[in-house]
């Protein structure tokens, strides 16, 4: 039982009905319009109505983190807008004992699909109720001890975490208080393929909000502009690496746009054309966003469907050594070859080397003895020499290799062959031991035939 099964529960009933691959994308689908569920419900409860400005927050939905392919933190995070939707319906509608009594398993539910979206549930629901008791007329003080105790039928999933962490005390944190690639996360909430397209866009979210700050004709919600202001304090103290998962910054910072775009709305005194003119603005932003979207993946689909041409060259129960092309320096595209290798795995039934395992991480075990050290993610990376130079300058600096190394140094005997995708240091020559099966512009795939 740990805190990052969302898909991986979904997926067993998805793909006995569906198959492996459709069920999966069926999944991940359905995560987007959650989240504008969430988002939309969120602003209804908290409003009285879903104000236009709302619309500003959908292409969030594909931000960083769902680009990346964090799908358990994702599907967490439209679960947890949900559930804050529903609490807050319920503050209206319902007591407080039956509430409290629906969000134990609630809660634990969030906290299933991945832990980071129970712990932003807990700090909106805690925010929303600080607010809430303060306008009351209630100290600052007194209003946080109401907060927290309202907020106590979230915690027992902080149970679940201590007896799913007590295991696993090696599991790296580390990245604290990095605050220029905090500046550079908050930028890159939309990164998906074109630096000034996905800037500019986050870079006009936060116009809209600063406007709601200080024009006359918008204004902020304290119900949601505080929760806000909280998931923006615990960003900048996350760390970029905690338990071992990377990016544990970056992924929250999407959703704190997302919050304080939903805090948004016209005054009462704003005049119908000015904010039927904002409508408008926000539907070209939210279609022109999509379409950027849309025409991003259908390039990395026909990208893929090229790249992927070798699988037809790889038998069932093959072992294969992946080999991809990565920068050590900030590039704005996302690496989308980056896990292509993992395709033989669910087409081939074989073994590819760039499964993830981390301690308590998630319940995969790889066990290949001698495949090592070609056996989990990062062994498929390969860097330009100039990349390898600089991290053996500098103390205790990762291990990068070159695919031109990488082919020398891997154990043939444990693979069958070896698929290079965009590799960097690679030199296209003939090398002993290796055949080459299939080529194309920038991948190759060779069949192992001797040491």
């Amino acid at each position: 039982m740990i805190g990052n099964l969302g898909v991986d529960l979904l997926v067993i009933p998805a793909a006995a009905a569906f198959g492996l691959e459709a069920g999966s994308k069926l999944i991940v689908i359905l995560i987007a319009p959650l989240t504008v569920l969430g988002i939309f419900w969120t602003a209804r409860e908290v409003h009285g109505r879903v104000p236009p400005t709302t619309l500003f927050a959908v292409p969030f939905v594909y931000g960083l983190p769902f680009n990346y392919g964090f799908v358990n933190f994702s599907l967490s995070m439209a679960l947890a807008l949900l559930a804050f939707a529903l609490w807050l319906r319920l503050e209206r509608t319902s007591a407080a004992r039956p509430r409290a009594a629906l969000f134990v398993p609630i809660s634990c539910l969030v906290w299933l699909a991945h832990a980071f979206g129970w712990g932003v549930l807990a700090l909106m629901v805690w925010s929303s109720e600080l607010v809430r008791l303060r306008d009351q007329g209630r100290t600052w003080l007194n209003a946080a001890g109401g907060a927290s105790i309202s907020s106590l039928p979230l915690g027992v999933p902080l149970l679940l975490m201590i007896a799913w962490r007590a295991g696993h005390a090696g599991a790296i944190t580390t990245g604290f208080f990095n605050l220029h690639w905090k500046v550079f996360y908050l930028i890159a909430s939309l990164e998906d393929r074109w630096l000034l397209i996905d800037a500019v866009s986050v870079a006009a979210v936060i116009v809209l909000i600063s406007a709601a700050i200080f024009d006359r004709q918008l204004q902020l919600s304290r119900r949601l502009a505080i929760p806000a202001s909280v998931l923006l304090i615990i960003f900048l103290l996350l760390p970029v690496r905690m338990f071992g998962s990377v990016y544990a910054d970056a992924r929250l910072a999407p959703f704190i746009l997302i919050l304080a775009v939903v805090a948004v709305r016209f005054r009462d005194r704003t005049p119908s054309r000015t904010q039927n003119r904002l409508a408008l603005v926000a539907c070209l932003f939210v279609g022109f966003r999509l379409i950027a979207n849309t025409v991003s993946f259908a390039m990395a689909d026909a990208e893929w469907g090229r790249q992927l041409r070798a699988l037809d060259h790889i038998p069932e129960g093959a072992r294969v050594l992946s080999l991809v092309g990565l920068s050590c320096d900030a590039v704005w595209p996302l690496p989308r070859h980056s896990q292509l290798g993992a395709f033989v795995i669910f087409r081939k039934n074989g073994f590819a080397n760039e499964q993830w395992q981390i301690p308590g991480a998630q319940l995969i075990r790889v066990h290949d003895p001698e495949a090592e050290p070609f056996l989990i993610e990062p062994s498929e990376a390969t860097y330009a020499e100039s990349c390898v130079l600089r991290a053996r300058e500098l103390q205790n600096g990762p291990k990068l290799r070159t695919a031109d190394q990488a082919l020398e140094q891997f154990p043939r005997h444990a693979f069958d062959f070896v698929w290079l995708v965009e590799p960097n240091g690679f030199t296209d020559r003939p090398r002993q031991g290796l055949k080459l099966l299939w080529a194309d512009e920038d991948s190759r795939l060779y069949r192992v035939t001797g040491g």
